[in-house]
């Protein structure tokens, strides 16, 4: 199982990633405004990769549900200086996580590796072209609607097989557009456009998700539905189910585990893997 970003090769065969959350916006559903100064970004994704964060990934637009949208030269003032520091100081793998191809451009122009794009590289026409000429990482993630609408009354008469249909098509469309397979991760999208129940019938199938020997990403920390389950509204209560499910999701095959909480959700999906039997 392979994933080619850049020039680099990983190997996910045996050993899964840790991507580690860097919102540099206002209003992010969970740690909003703390990392918005560059400094406290900057440093916050260094201790990151010291608790062994694999990727880094710098979003400057929410995409909680209900989020409004921001201008391309906002999200550009939010995330360039962080990615220029952070390249600066670490080869760690970068990933932009934004829905504008210009954004992405710059991005990349800037030392970033991986595009992330909630919207499957269908919310920007040129996205797929940019992606098609650059040989970076991408992270195609399926998604109902867009962040405004996704939760209103979301439906599906067969969510995992609605979902795999969805992920199938992205990547036939990515890979006629002369992106190759090895390059592509696709994501699930828990919460954005699904319930509760959508969401825990999807982790219940996970490995049905897994389309050609493509890596699966989950990204499950802190979000809603785990609040949603214990019946809480403290985000604290969040923090061991997430590590919970950083170590199912593992054991159900995916590889790429997006976490705000990098050190102890590292520390599961290693321990994981040893008990499967070929981490290291």
């Amino acid at each position: 199982m392979i994933w080619r970003i850049g020039s680099r090769t990983l190997d996910l065969t045996h050993r899964g990633l840790i991507m580690g959350i860097l919102n540099v916006t206002p209003d992010s559903f969970s740690d909003g405004g703390r990392f918005s100064d560059p400094s406290r970004a900057v440093e916050h994704a260094l201790a990151m990769v010291a608790d062994g964060a694999d990727i880094l990934d710098i979003g400057g637009e929410s995409t909680r549900p209900g989020a409004e949208p921001v201008s391309e030269g906002e999200e550009l003032r939010r995330v360039l200086p962080v990615i220029h520091a952070i390249r600066s100081q670490s080869q760690v793998i970068v990933s932009i996580d934004t829905m504008k191809a210009s954004v992405a451009r710059a991005a990349l122009d800037a030392g970033a590796d991986i595009i992330n794009d909630v919207t499957g590289l269908r919310g920007d026409a040129a996205m797929i072209q940019l992606a098609a000429e650059t040989g970076c990482g991408l992270v195609a993630m399926h998604m109902i609607g867009d962040p405004q609408t996704m939760q209103n009354e979301p439906r599906y008469e067969n969510v995992v097989a609605e979902v795999r249909s969805y992920l199938e098509e992205r990547l036939c469309v990515l890979t006629r557009a002369g992106i190759a397979a090895e390059r592509i991760v696709l994501d699930p999208g828990f919460g954005f456009g699904k319930t509760l129940e959508h969401n825990l019938t999807l982790l219940r199938h996970l490995p049905e998700l897994w389309i050609e020997e493509r890596p699966l990403l989950i990204g499950v920390s802190r979000k809603s539905m785990i609040g949603q389950v214990l019946h809480s509204t403290d985000m604290a209560d969040r923090y061991w189910p997430t590590i919970a499910l950083t170590s199912y999701a593992r054991e159900q095959g995916a590889r790429i585990i997006r976490v705000h909480e990098v050190k102890p959700n590292a520390q599961a999906l290693r321990m994981t893997e040893a008990i499967l039997g070929g981490g290291s």
